[in-house]
């Protein structure tokens, strides 16, 4: 799920203090569901039949239940049905049903009729309000299933689903199965749409969606896709249903597996709280994150809506085939569909080098974890309010640098081995972080429980400080690791981590060493100057002297993604107290003429940074002349106005340059 953490806020805000961990001795097999929106009222009905293992005799089965009422509850076993009572605990959001009898071990049904709120909250199933109408929209991850029906909301209850909805004659519906019959009534100005069984999955991933939604069809690998959205959007479908058709392909080759779902929706939903939301088969989006204007849209808004539609369709994998255990584990989810996101765009559109973006995705997660207050990847949760709280930059992005830099260390073709015995090792079930690292390891050969292990389960990002010497023409790299802190005379306890650190001499290729002590020497074999972090595949900051920063920005061997590193890392020397400025500001000036338009970005925001709050007025004219001079020529170069028919990465270039620079009148 892509989150948008101003909603998420208001989420936690209305979330209860409390949850309850069901007892584990009911187990779901299959829901059939039947809902009955009433958009003018804001309700709807519900019946509902789940089946169930008992793995001990009870006269009380508890299950999650959050604003319903209930009418009749019936539960039958060994050919006896038995009405229920049911005792609701709000604070606890669970219901319990009590049978005079106790129900032995073994299978039982449990039929529900109840109704529900079509509520105002952007949660469970809600109302939805576009074009002078209301639609009716579910969001059930992450506790939020049981506003829609009462279940075993734990995404380790995993269970088939029927579902079906009637709906007004006007309308059309969308669920998780593909359509298998639509048929008038059985009441007055209605009719019901029938979805196929789905294969096993969590509660968090159903969906409904209900109102005068029209589609865009195709397929990929003969799987039908559409992209659906009000009425007077279709026309900015055609971009969405473009990259998901060779998203959906290239992760079918990619993992070996086939899609599970059997037919893909994705749907622009007005009214929606998280940026996108991976439903089986169903996925919804805020619209802004998934329309696009064909004319008038610019090179980074289709980019974005690329990667978001990669992202989600990656978790039909990562979250929906293979589910994480509990939502401690959320970042299996969310850190490895951040992960596979640009690879397919990476093959589709090469002139977008999405591999800076992920150097700046790392450098914006090392940003977290520079701070005191950042957490481990996993940490314990329990009430919903704890568990929306783990859907952050952590989770998503910490979590996909980490992977980046294993699969660097390991090499492409294994990890890549290594995730796909994974997926088909626990296809249609749950893990934990052990099952997937465990897994990794044994098909790769390499440490990489060890190195995961360290990552997942302790806050914080290592700081390797190298020192380069040379002895009679051979090289020997110093190494140092302690954990960073990004202020000024900040100290840390120490720590360590299994680091694997791919090191590179400027005219060599790397050689990745596992660092799991606070200092360590390597050989380097020459004297050139060495990149302590190859490619910028690393999770870790990288220090050198002074000497050696401006040595390895004057070599001119420095790959895109090297250069976008070291000036976020030296940045980030300089605002740990650790290096001057000065030492930066010839970083940046040696790249002013760097052709490419994420370099230009990172230099040109930290630049206007410095010279806003940490030049003294009285140096500020000599500041804006020494930009003038060292960033005017490559703007000149660039050529005013520009050409719109200009590469798009040229256009960028400009656009940043003019924006950040070209006001810059010289002081007296």
């Amino acid at each position: 799920m892509v989150r948008i953490l101003f909603f998420a806020a208001i989420l936690l805000a209305a979330a209860p203090a409390s949850a309850q961990r069901l007892s584990g001795n009911v187990v779901p097999e299959h829901y059939t569901l039947w809902f009955a929106p009433d958009l003018e009222q804001e309700t709807f009905r519900g019946r509902e039949s789940i089946d169930v293992v008992l793995t001990e005799p009870t006269s009380a089965i508890t299950l999650h239940a959050a604003e319903i009422t209930f009418g009749e509850v019936t539960i039958a076993a060994g050919g006896r049905t038995q009405t229920a009572r049911v005792t609701t605990d709000p604070a606890r959001e669970t219901a319990t049903f009590t049978v005079p009898q106790p129900i032995a071990e073994g299978r039982a049904t449990i039929q529900v009729t109840y109704t529900g709120l079509l509520n105002d909250k952007l949660r469970g199933f809600y109302i939805s309000k576009a074009n002078g109408r209301k639609y009716a929209v579910s969001q059930m991850e992450a506790t939020d299933a049981r506003r829609a029906f009462p279940s075993f909301d734990e995404p380790a209850y995993k269970a088939t689903f029927d579902i079906s909805l009637m709906v007004d004659a006007g309308d059309t519906a969308i669920s998780n199965g593909r359509q298998l019959s639509d048929t008038r009534g059985p009441e007055p100005g209605k009719h019901t749409l029938t979805f196929a069984r789905t294969p096993k999955m969590s509660t968090y991933l159903a969906a409904m969606i209900v109102g005068d939604f029209v589609c865009r069809e195709g397929a990929s690998d003969g799987i039908p896709i559409r992209v659906c959205s009000t009425p007077d959007k279709l026309g900015l479908t055609a971009f969405a249903l473009d990259a998901a058709q060779q998203q959906l392909a290239f992760y079918n080759n990619y993992f070996g597996i086939r899609y599970a779902f059997g037919k893909l929706d994705i749907i622009a939903v007005p009214d929606f709280s998280a940026g996108a939301m991976e439903n089986a088969g169903a996925i919804t989006f805020r619209e802004r994150l998934l329309l696009v204007d064909p004319a008038n849209s610019s090179v980074n808004v289709r980019k974005r809506v690329a990667s978001i539609v990669s992202h989600e369709i990656a978790h039909q994998w990562f979250g929906n085939l293979v589910t994480m255990k509990w939502w401690d584990d959320i970042w299996l989810n969310e850190g490895f569909a951040t992960w596979m996101a640009n690879k397919p765009i990476a093959t589709w559109k090469p002139e977008w080098r999405v591999e800076l973006d992920d150097v700046d995705d790392t450098q914006g997660a090392l940003g977290i974890d520079a701070l005191r207050s950042t957490r481990p990847i996993r940490m314990k949760v329990e009430t919903p309010a704890q568990i929306n709280e783990v859907f952050d930059g952590i989770a998503y992005d910490k979590t996909a640098a980490v992977l980046r830099m294993i699969e660097a260390y390991v090499g492409p073709e294994a990890f890549q081995k290594g995730v796909a015995s994974y997926l088909k090792r626990f296809s249609y079930a749950n893990a934990a972080g052990e099952d997937f690292w465990t897994e990794v390891a044994t098909v790769t050969g390499k440490p990489v429980d060890r190195i995961l292990r360290s990552f997942v389960d302790q806050a914080g990002a290592p700081v390797l400080s190298v020192r380069n010497s040379c002895t009679s023409g051979t090289g020997e790299l110093d190494v140092q690791m302690d954990r960073f802190i990004g202020i000024p005379g900040a100290t840390a306890a120490p720590q360590t981590w299994t680091l694997p650190a791919c090191f590179r001499t400027t005219g060599g290729q790397p050689r990745c060493e596992v660092v799991d002590r606070p200092r360590q020497t390597f050989r380097a074999g020459t004297c050139e100057p060495t990149v302590a972090n190859a490619d910028s595949r690393g999770y870790y900051f990288s220090e050198y002297t002074p000497e050696s920063v401006r040595a390895l920005a004057s070599s001119g061997n420095l790959g895109p993604a090297e250069r976008l590193g070291l000036l976020g890392g030296e940045w980030w020397m300089v605002r740990a107290g650790r290096h001057d400025i000065g030492v930066y500001l010839d970083l940046a000036g040696s790249l002013a003429d760097d052709e490419s338009a994420a370099i230009t970005e990172a230099m040109s925001t930290r630049l206007a940074f410095t010279g806003e709050y940490l030049v003294p007025s009285a140096q500020r004219g000599r500041y804006q002349r020494w930009i003038q001079a060292r960033f005017g020529p490559a703007l000149d170069a660039l050529g005013l106005p520009g050409d719109a028919r200009d590469a798009e990465e040229r256009q960028s270039r400009r656009a940043e340059l003019l924006g950040r620079f070209a006001s810059e009148a010289p002081l007296p």
